[in-house]
């Protein structure tokens, strides 16, 4: 025994009787205090909540008495964070080793069960898991936010014409609701991956020992439940071997990020001096240190670049992974995940930095009319009209509607001014004979009618929009419920998933509470 020094002489045994010495100043500055600090901000209260659900177990077990188990548990309690950081010294900076050290040098007597087998791989596993799942559903009412602002930004502008696009090039007649509700669709699909994801993990791999399970009757079921998850990891290796559930949820970053950059593109397009469909506040403007006439978007180009980083953060643990053995590892468990809490802070921050510009952007829906109006948007209505209403085949009909619009641009007519003589010339010379030109023409280049017209469901007719922004709403409802019943089972333990003990509350308190409550109730 030697005296330990963060708890004036009392009594602590040495860590380990293989080796003599404890780590190196270059792993200790390089490797294991970065990684002690990180765990002390983000793994802590999960740490501890296993630690206090495990003193719950050696009580049911009777291992330990009543007495000892509040004494263990009252002191697990009573940890912080600058308690451990000052000692890490004396544990070789590893946080398991000093949250033992931390109860073991302050009992008033030794208790010979505390920790009798036990493992740091499934403690680690759990904690790391823990954090996983509470950041995701953190991450998730951030991104609902974030779709109900496209949702409620699609609402207002459902009515208002602009200009579609395909190949860069003015295609047909939509509005920016429609454009929105696209973007609000998207944020549905990444919820629901992510509610898959976060159910898929949901299993809790405390009990799994070192690799190959424990030698005392842990009731695992119990364990899951006092910790919140919603069940157990059925097999020890896996428990401590996977570590999947870090691409899964970098996978979805990036797919999503993917998908924002892409919308974004098209928000940085139309508020450029070209289109000068949008407008932003000055608060979220910038400026030209050169030329004084402009007003940058910079915002948009932000939101842009830190979407890149969601795919080099899975990338990253992608290759983290791979080649690796299936079994525990450092390499696996520090190394791989060392961008995972980059990536939360990134998803959540560009959809703060995207609902920020949702909410107060401004479509000028005048400019967004007359670009409709100056553009032939029409021809795939003109086609349709010469098939359906003169008998025209399809694809001549094409080449007719076509024809008439060369003619009409070359003759220097704005898309309203029709002209019936041309459009029959244009027909004649394919063979083909228009009862009634004027009327084949008459609606087709109108931009309301190019707006309302279409009938299917799905469409960019307002009406169709809005009957997809109310089934979105819908949506939205039993998404935010799902993710709240996730966040309590999350944050309060067993209390999210119907066990005795405790309640919920914040991460660490409904994490402390309900497991101490478990400890003083007894086996």
């Amino acid at each position: 025994m030697h005296p330990d020094p963060d708890t004036g002489g009392s009594p602590a045994l040495p860590l380990s009787g293989r080796i003599g010495s404890g780590p190196s100043d270059l792993l200790r500055d390089e490797i294991l205090d970065p990684q002690f600090r990180h765990e002390a901000d983000h793994l802590l209260p999960h740490y501890i909540a296993i630690e206090r659900a495990l003193v719950a177990e050696y009580l049911r077990m009777g291992l330990v008495t009543d007495g000892q188990a509040a004494e263990l548990d009252g002191l697990l309690g009573s940890v912080t964070r600058e308690e451990l950081l000052a000692g890490r010294q004396a544990n070789m900076s590893d946080i398991a080793f000093a949250l033992e050290r931390h109860v073991e040098t302050r009992l008033a007597a030794p208790v010979p069960a505390w920790h009798v087998d036990r493992s740091r791989n499934d403690l680690q596993a759990c904690a790391q898991l823990m954090f996983g799942r509470r950041r995701l559903a953190g991450a998730a009412a951030v991104l609902l936010a974030f779709g109900r602002a496209a949702h409620r930004l699609a609402g207002r502008y459902a009515d208002d014409p602009m200009p579609g696009y395909t190949h860069l090039q003015a295609a047909q007649i939509i509005s920016p609701g429609f454009y929105l509700a696209a973007l609000s669709e998207q944020v549905l699909h990444t919820a629901r991956r992510l509610l898959a994801t976060y159910d898929g993990i949901d299993a809790c791999p405390l009990g799994a020992g070192a690799m190959a399970g424990q030698e005392l009757p842990w009731d695992r079921d119990r364990l899951a439940r006092l910790l919140g998850f919603r069940a157990v990891q059925p097999l020890a290796l896996t428990s401590v071997a996977y570590r999947g559930w870090t691409l899964e949820i970098t996978a979805e970053f990036g797919v999503f990020g993917v998908a924002l950059s892409r919308f974004t593109t098209d928000l940085m397009a139309w508020g450029g001096s070209a289109y000068g469909y949008l407008d932003l506040p000055d608060e979220l403007s910038g400026i030209s240190s050169a030329m004084p006439q402009k007003k940058n978007f910079p915002v948009l180009e932000r939101i842009r670049g830190r979407s890149a980083h969601l795919a080099s953060s899975h990338l990253d643990t992608v290759l983290g992974q791979r080649n690796t053995a299936f079994s525990n590892s450092v390499e696996v468990s520090k190394e791989a995940g060392a961008q995972l809490s980059q990536a939360f802070d990134t998803f959540e921050s560009v959809l703060r930095l995207a609902t920020t510009v949702l909410d107060h952007v401004r479509f000028d829906t005048r400019r967004m009319a007359e670009a409709c109006e100056r553009e032939f948007l029409g021809g795939f209505a003109l086609a349709n009209a010469l098939t359906l209403r003169e008998g025209v085949p399809w694809r001549r009909a094409q080449v007719i509607a076509g024809r008439y619009i060369v003619a009409a641009m070359e003759a220097g007519l704005a898309p309203a001014d029709t002209d019936p003589a041309l459009l029959a010339r244009a027909a004649a010379e394919l063979g083909s004979e228009l009862a009634a030109p004027e009327a084949v023409l008459a609606g087709v280049f109108d931009v309301r009618r190019a707006l309302t017209a279409p009938e299917s469901d799905g469409s960019t007719r307002p009406e169709a929009v809005e009957a997809v922004l109310r089934a979105q709403a819908e949506e939205y409802g039993r998404l935010d419920g799902e993710w709240a019943d996730r966040t309590r089972a999350a944050r309060g333990g067993a209390a999210g998933h119907g066990g005795a003990a405790g309640h919920g509350g914040a991460a660490e308190g409904g994490e402390r509470e309900h497991v101490s409550a478990a400890v003083h109730a007894g086996s």
